[in-house]
């Protein structure tokens, strides 16, 4: 690390499970366009973030997926439910709330798994949850197509 990371992770409160009921509080919100800014900080430059959909390695690619999920999205809200760390390890659980243009409000539910490196950078972001299975939740008649086809493929 260079003088200026170093300078960058000292002015940083530490990453815990309180920092990020905080931080990610004020991610998603009602009254317009999610913002991340506050939360870039504790992404490292080589981060590798991969959710149901996705892989991306590098923070210029992790952005993009934030920046491209900013402009598709009128709204989004986040509820924490839970969330516990051990070691460099944060778990929680979570609501996220998102209104498309002409569709109705569409919760997802998941859960993302942050791995922090010796320096209390976020190097790793797992996201799990149901896209599809959340969204169809919303559609009339897709819903249950979408569960008879779950159940008939994978029991």
């Amino acid at each position: 690390m260079n003088n200026k990371d170093d300078l960058r992770l000292a002015d940083l409160p530490p990453l815990d499970c309180e920092r990020v009921r905080e931080l990610w509080s004020k991610t998603y919100n009602t009254e317009g366009k999610p913002d991340w800014s506050h939360i870039f900080p504790y992404y490292h430059d080589d981060i590798v973030f991969q959710d149901s959909i996705q892989k991306v390695e590098g923070k210029e690619a992790f952005l993009g997926v934030c920046n491209r999920l900013t402009e598709r999205c009128q709204s989004l809200n986040m509820d924490i439910l839970s969330i516990a760390q051990e070691g460099n390890i944060i778990i929680f659980e979570w609501i996220m709330t998102m209104s498309f243009k002409k569709y109705p409000n569409t919760p997802l539910y998941g859960a993302s798994k942050l791995t922090l490196n010796e320096d209390g950078i976020i190097i790793r972001q797992r996201d799990y949850y149901d896209m599809w299975g959340d969204i169809f939740n919303n559609i009339p008649h897709w819903n249950k197509i979408y569960r008879r086809f779950l159940k008939r493929k994978f029991g």
